[in-house]
C-alpha cells in the first residue's frame, strides 16, 4: 500500500490535540462541541494527522459539578458515513441516557464536522490509488482507534458504548480490539457477521427486502400498480430531479428505504399517492413527488457510505460489487420485472454514473470495490472470552441486518445477552429508544 496524505488542510502541528468549544443551553440539555486531532494511520508513526469532531450531550437536572462526575456514554451511529445526532432537546433514548451518563455524539471520521471525506476532498489527492489508501483508514478498526485516543484525552475510565445498526458494528470491532476501554456494551440493530463473504448478507438481506415488500402492498394493494406504473412511467418518459439528472426506474426503486422502519414505511403510502398530475392530458411526476425522491435517491449528503458500505463486510477479501453479484438470484428486483420488488439498502455500481454526487468518486469505489488486502475487523477469539457486559437487540424482521446472522454472531460472544423481539424494525430507537435503552442497560446490570 503506498502512503496515504490527508487531502484537507486544517490540521498544523502546532495546533493542540483537543480543543473544547463553547457550551450552548438548549431545551432541557448543554452541548459542548469538541475536536480531537487523530493519526489518519493509527499503525504509521508519523502520520498525518485529520480531526475527528464529537458534541456532548448532558440533562440541566445536573448542575456543572454533578455532570463532570458522571460516567461517559460513546454513541456511535448508523452508516457507514453518517453523522452523529443533532439534538435540540433530550428525548427518545438520549433522555434515558443524560439521567446517568454524559453522552459523547461521535462524527466519525470522515463526516459531519470531522475531517470531510467527500469528492471535493479527496480530490485533492493525486489520483485514485491515493484516494483509495486514504479511505482505507475510514473504517470500523480506525473508528475504534478514534474512541480509545479520545477516551484517553477525555480522563474517562472504560465507558459505555451503545452502538445503533453499523455502530453496532463498530461496538463488536471495539471488543474486538480494546476491550479495556469498554465497561459495558448496548447494540440495537448491530450484530454483524464475523466472518464470511458479504454475499451472505446480501443474500438474507434481498429475502428480508422482498418479504417486506409483500408486507407493504398487503397493507396498501393499490400501490403495487402505482410501483409499477412509476417504473414503466421511468422506462418511457424523460423525468427529472430537482438536481437536474434523470430519474431512472432502478434509482427510483430506491424509496425503499421507508420499508425498514415501524412507522415510516407508511410514509411511503404517503409519497406515492401524489407521483402523478396530469399535464395537458398526459401523465407526469408531480414536483413535490420529484422533490421528495431527491432527497432519498441522492448520496450528497453521506457519500462514504455509498462508496465504503460493501467494504465493511470485508475482511481479506474484495466484495467485488456483492450486491450486484447476489442480484442475478433475485430477478423480481430488476427494474425491468414485470411488477419490480422497491431495493433495501443496497450499493450497486450504477449509483455512480446516475448519481452526480457520487460520479467524481466512481474511480475510487471501483478500485475499493476490488481490494483485496482488508484488515481484520474482529477478534473470534478475545470475543469468545469476552468478559465486558453486553446486551443487543435483534429485530426478528429488520430487513438491513439479518436476524439470523445475527443470532449466529451472538452465540460466538460470551457474555452477550440477546433481547429478540419483533415488535421493532431497524428504527426501533426512534421509535421507542427510551424504553429499549433502559431494556439493554439493565440486561448488562443483571
Amino acid at each position: 500500500m503506498r502512503s496515504s496524505s490527508s487531502p484537507s488542510a486544517g490540521t498544523a502541528p502546532s495546533a493542540p490535540d483537543h480543543v473544547a468549544g463553547p457550551t450552548a443551553v438548549m431545551r432541557g440539555l448543554r452541548a459542548t462541541g469538541h475536536v480531537f486531532r487523530v493519526p489518519l494511520d493509527h499503525a504509521e508513526p508519523g502520520s498525518p494527522l485529520i480531526e475527528v469532531f464529537a458534541r456532548e450531550y448532558s440533562s440541566l437536572e445536573h448542575d456543572d459539578d454533578a455532570v463532570a462526575r458522571l460516567p461517559w456514554l460513546l454513541f456511535l451511529q448508523g452508516g457507514p458515513g453518517g453523522r452523529g445526532v443533532r439534538a435540540t432537546q433530550l428525548s427518545g433514548w438520549m433522555k434515558a441516557a443524560a439521567r446517568e451518563f454524559r453522552i459523547l455524539m461521535l462524527d466519525q471520521r470522515g463526516t459531519g464536522l470531522s475531517t470531510p471525506a467527500d469528492a471535493a476532498t479527496l480530490g485533492r489527492l493525486p489520483d485514485p490509488a491515493d484516494q483509495a489508501d486514504y479511505l482505507a483508514h475510514f473504517r470500523a478498526d480506525s473508528i475504534v482507534a478514534d474512541a480509545e485516543v479520545i477516551r484517553g484525552r477525555l480522563g474517562s475510565g472504560p465507558w459505555t458504548v451503545f452502538g445503533q445498526s453499523y455502530g453496532g458494528f463498530c461496538t463488536l470491532t471495539y471488543l474486538s480490539l480494546a476491550p479495556e476501554g469498554i465497561e459495558r456494551a448496548l447494540i440495537t440493530g448491530g450484530l454483524a457477521p464475523l466472518s464470511g463473504p458479504p454475499d451472505d448478507v446480501y443474500r438474507a438481506t434481498f429475502a428480508r427486502v422482498e418479504e417486506r415488500n409483500r408486507e407493504y402492498f398487503s397493507w396498501y394493494p393499490g400501490d403495487r400498480d402505482v410501483v409499477t406504473r412509476i417504473a414503466r412511467h421511468l422506462d418511457r418518459v424523460e423525468e427529472h430531479l430537482p438536481g437536474g439528472e434523470r430519474l431512472t426506474a432502478r434509482r427510483f426503486q430506491m424509496v425503499g428505504a421507508f420499508l425498514g422502519g415501524n412507522t415510516r414505511i407508511h410514509a411511503l403510502h404517503y409519497l406515492l399517492e401524489d407521483a402523478f398530475v396530469d399535464v395537458a392530458g398526459e401523465p407526469r411526476l408531480s414536483a413535490p413527488f420529484l422533490e421528495q425522491v431527491q432527497g432519498l435517491v441522492s448520496r450528497a449528503a453521506q457519500p462514504l457510505y455509498a462508496v465504503m458500505h460493501e467494504s465493511i463486510y470485508c475482511q481479506g477479501f474484495a466484495s467485488g460489487w456483492a450486491a450486484e453479484r447476489v442480484l442475478t438470484q433475485y430477478p423480481q428486483f430488476l427494474p425491468t420485472a414485470e411488477e419490480p420488488l422497491l431495493t433495501g439498502e443496497m450499493v450497486y455500481p450504477w449509483y455512480f454514473e446516475e448519481d452526480p454526487a457520487l460520479r467524481p468518486l466512481q474511480p475510487v469505489a471501483e478500485l475499493l470495490a476490488r481490494r483485496e488486502d482488508w484488515g481484520p475487523l474482529y477478534d473470534t477469539d478475545v470475543l469468545a472470552t469476552n468478559v465486558v457486559p453486553a446486551a443487543a437487540a435483534v429485530y426478528r424482521h429488520d430487513i438491513y441486518v439479518d436476524r439470523e446472522l445475527s443470532l449466529r454472531t451472538a452465540a460466538a460472544i460470551r457474555n452477550l445477552e440477546v433481547w429478540e423481539t419483533d415488535e421493532f424494525h431497524h428504527d426501533g430507537i426512534s421509535d421507542d429508544g427510551e424504553a429499549i435503552f433502559d431494556r439493554l442497560l439493565g440486561m448488562t446490570r443483571r
